[in-house]
């Protein structure tokens, strides 16, 4: 699977202005309207929804949104290119400044997951896979709890190359 397969060629924003990450995914799911056709109001919803049980935040400057929605055929693609780093709640602490945003149908299953691994692999550093990021969130949250200290005094958890 080649990223050229999943995006349409009117699903880059290559200088989107927004500050918040709330902004953000508003001026992708607007995109994603005029692209593929898509209800705007779902797709933020979908997005926002996936990012609130965890940030989506790669490191290195690179996100990967993503969400499962009713009713779509197959997966789509959205690539942003943000004028200025935003906070995306990063494991490096990072701003992101490059977004790939993936849309699946709500059944697609081990498609989805898949091109999700794809874009993973070729967007980030190596050591900064999903794999890398979940074993880098769970080492800092189990410090935090044998600490006792609250996490703003312990150095993030990077996975930066």
């Amino acid at each position: 699977m080649e990223l050229a397969d999943l995006i349409a060629r009117d699903a880059i924003l290559p200088a989107v202005k927004a500050g918040s990450k709330k902004q953000i995914l508003q001026e992708i799911g607007a995109r994603a309207r005029e692209a593929y056709g898509l209800d705007t109001r779902l797709v933020v919803e979908g997005l926002l929804a996936r990012e609130k049980l965890g940030s989506t935040a790669m490191g290195g400057g690179v996100a990967i949104p993503h969400a499962r929605l009713k009713g779509l055929q197959s997966i789509a693609g959205l690539f942003a290119r943000l004028e200025r780093p935003a906070d995306f709640e990063a494991v490096d602490g990072q701003g992101v400044d490059l977004l790939f945003v993936l849309l699946a149908p709500e059944e697609s299953g081990a498609d989805h997951l898949r091109a999700l691994a794809r874009v993973s692999r070729l967007l980030c550093p190596r050591q900064c896979t999903l794999t890398g990021v979940m074993s880098l969130r769970l080492a800092r949250a189990k410090a935090i709890r044998r600490s006792g200290v609250s996490a703003s005094r312990l150095p993030s958890a990077s996975c930066t190359a």
